[in-house]
């Protein structure tokens, strides 16, 4: 390796400090599915705003993003298409007044059929089909808005579903009660999808194969509350109320830059649901909301499309791109650059109390989040993350003086109140497991839950590690006892937020050693093994997407310099003797396949949104009915799968410069 290997290094370091912006942070593009293009497009019809310039570079990004056989995908390189997906982007293209008989048209029309038809769509879709007239509300899962008064300890309040599908069942809540819709025009419909007709069609959810009682029950629940509501509830002095209730909770929880929670579904659903309470497009909240379109934060333009991401991720490029610097030893050649970003960093802590403080109101804030203005949800993995990097200079005077040590005590302080009772931690609540609310209609779309995850924990482990939290602190043994309770029997670890078990696996192996774990325990060599015995033949490691769902895709997909850094990361922290030449393998595959400009190219998704289980954690893969039962194979389609675009120069940076310090010259 040698030269080799440090030209490699300082390529890519050269290529991440032109990449900085001039405040200091770093921020990539983040990929997903074209349902987010599909729902804007659908949004602002359904907003009256059909002549917005945004939907025409939209629908363009749609047809851009259709796959050969018709279909969209949820991720890159899935081997199907995704129905949910392809209705929602057949719909948007007839929104936008694109005939029936349009090439790309007649060929999702004709994979939709093949795939069922609209009987197989999920409520997410259904909703949507809803608001242009498409489909009856009443055969959508209510969501009644009297939940907005459900105390915090009642197992269905709303501060007991994940972040995420809390902010958005506030404002669906208020669609659901209100049933509004904007017919398309007589001649944009979607009659091709109801080849028998309308009348024909069976608009009732489909039951999962091996349901429950609870599931059972909670479906009769439904059609109880739905006729409640077209006799009783449809404009009953307490249900207004609780809407107004709802109301107040969207506009408290806008974002300074005008979006809610810092992800998609809130932001488009709040739009739609104070627009239908007479709101009008003038209004303070409408206005900010309507502008965050035209943020280059959220929009990304390329030629005549757009695509409107489903979040933005400045807050965790800026923090893994300081610590891939620190590990290249790259303070003295960029000393001003890193400063700046530190600088950026620290004034990103939240110190304002977010939802997280209903559970916890007594805690001081301490954590930061991930997006640009997500004050009312910091998360863990952030915190964590964002410790390690405020690590590097924490003993620097200038440092001292502007206050990091006591931004790092309020970072720790915070952590160890998050930590969940099993020992590990949730993303961005405590204890958020309340298995019951998964089996609700609603929550057919992904994850309703944040229970704690290995990867998380392991990041906030590893931040203790390298702060000096003492190795007998309880949150640190508590942590530990989970992870190692976690390993799956062939040694590696799940992964929740990345895929998969090599982003599970790469992340708890630097934890252990930081924490000062002893390295050559067995569970640990179990670990490496199943890392050794994934290396593929040109020396990197790959993952798909599908290995959420198919037995043998775990561990196996196209090599990319991602997951080959993470594999590479668990391996040097064990720095088994005999790992040498793999490891060796997996730089020289980093450096053959960097550009000349210093960058790695990466198109596979290796981010993770949701898996598409319902409970926010590891599932039975070996469970024949595991596909029935969630209603999805191999190409996800109660999945959200993501890709960041400079995790591509992250993590083969760290790697590398991790890999010099323990690999001879030359070797």
């Amino acid at each position: 390796m040698g030269n080799s290997l440090a030209h490699t290094v300082a390529a890519a370091c050269d290529w991440l400090i032109g990449e900085q912006k001039a405040d200091g942070h770093w921020v990539g593009p983040v990929a997903s599915n074209a349902s987010m293009e599909a729902e804007w497009c659908l949004a602002l019809w359904y907003l009256g705003l059909e002549d917005h310039p945004l939907r025409p570079r939209l629908g363009k990004a749609l047809l851009q993003m259709q796959r050969e056989d018709g279909s969209w995908g949820t991720y890159w390189g899935a081997g199907n298409g995704d129905i949910n997906a392809t209705v929602e982007a057949y719909a948007a293209l007839r929104s936008l007044g694109y005939p029936a008989d349009t090439p790309a048209l007649s060929k999702a029309c004709a994979w939709i059929l093949r795939m069922g038809g609209l009987r197989n769509v999920r409520v997410f879709t259904r909703y949507w089909l809803a608001l242009i007239g498409e489909w009856p509300w009443e055969q959508t899962p209510n969501l009644p808005p009297e939940v907005i008064w459900f105390p915090d300890k009642f197992v269905f309040s709303i501060y007991n579903f994940a972040q995420w599908a809390r902010a958005t069942l506030v404002p669906l809540a208020i669609l659901s009660a209100r049933r509004p819709s904007r017919p398309l025009r007589p001649q944009d419909r979607l009659d091709a999808l109801f080849p028998q007709g309308r009348a024909a069609f069976d608009y009732v959810l489909p039951k999962k194969d091996g349901v429950d009682l609870w599931s059972s029950f909670f479906r009769t629940t439904d059609r109880g509350l739905h006729w409640l509501q077209t006799k009783f509830l449809k404009r009953n002095t307490v249900r207004e109320a609780a809407i107004r209730h709802m109301l107040e909770w969207i506009i408290r929880h806008q974002d300074a830059d005008g979006g809610w929670g810092g992800i998609q579904p809130p932001w488009v659903y709040g739009l739609m649901a104070l627009h239908g309470e007479d709101y009008q497009f003038h209004h303070p909240v409408m206005a900010k909301a309507l502008a965050a379109l035209d943020d280059p934060g959220w929009r990304q333009d390329r030629g005549d499309a757009s695509w409107v991401q489903a979040t933005n991720s400045p807050v965790w490029d800026t923090m893994l791109a300081l610590m891939a610097l620190h590990d290249a030893s790259a303070e003295e050649r960029y000393t001003p650059q890193m400063d700046k970003a530190l600088d950026w960093l620290l004034a990103r802590q939240v110190r304002v109390k977010g939802d997280w403080s209903i559970k916890l109101p007594d805690v001081e804030p301490g954590g930061w989040a991930f997006e640009y203005a997500n004050d009312r949800y910091p998360d863990t993995d952030d915190t964590a993350v964002a410790l390690i990097a405020l690590s590097s200079c924490r003993n620097r005077e200038e440092w001292k003086a502007k206050g990091v040590e006591a931004a790092i005590n309020r970072g720790v302080t915070w952590l160890i109140a998050m930590q969940s009772s099993c020992g590990g931690w949730g993303a961005f609540d405590k204890d958020n497991n309340r298995s019951l609310l998964s089996k609700i209609p609603f929550c057919d779309f992904g994850e309703a839950l944040d229970p704690p995850s290995v990867d998380v924990t392991a990041h906030v482990l590893e931040a203790f590690g390298l702060l000096g939290v003492p190795r007998n602190t309880p949150a640190l043994q508590r942590g530990l006892a989970y992870i190692r309770a976690e390993q799956e029997a062939s040694g590696a670890w799940f992964g929740r937020w990345g895929v998969n078990y090599l982003y599970g696996t790469g992340a708890v192996l630097p934890a252990l050693a930081a924490i000062g774990e002893d390295m050559t325990q067995p569970y640990i060599t179990r670990a490496c093994d199943w890392l050794i015995a994934h290396q593929q033949e040109n020396g990197g490691w790959g993952e798909s997407c599908a290995s959420y769902m198919d037995i043998s895709s775990i561990g196996r997909g196209t090599t990319t310099p991602s997951q080959t850094a993470w594999a590479l990361m668990g391996l040097i922290a064990a720095n088994r003797a005999q790992d040498h030449a793999a490891i060796a393998r997996g730089c020289r595959y980093l450096i053959d396949r960097q550009e000349s400009d210093g960058s790695w190219t990466e198109e596979e998704f290796t981010g993770t949104g949701f898996p598409g289980y319902g409970v926010g954690q590891t599932i039975k893969l070996d469970d024949p009915a595991v596909a029935k039962r969630l209603q999805q194979g191999a190409e996800l389609s109660r999945a959200f799968m993501l890709r960041y675009d400079l995790y591509r120069q992250f993590f083969p940076l760290m790697a590398l410069s991790r890999a010099a310090r323990i690999m001879p010259v030359g070797g």
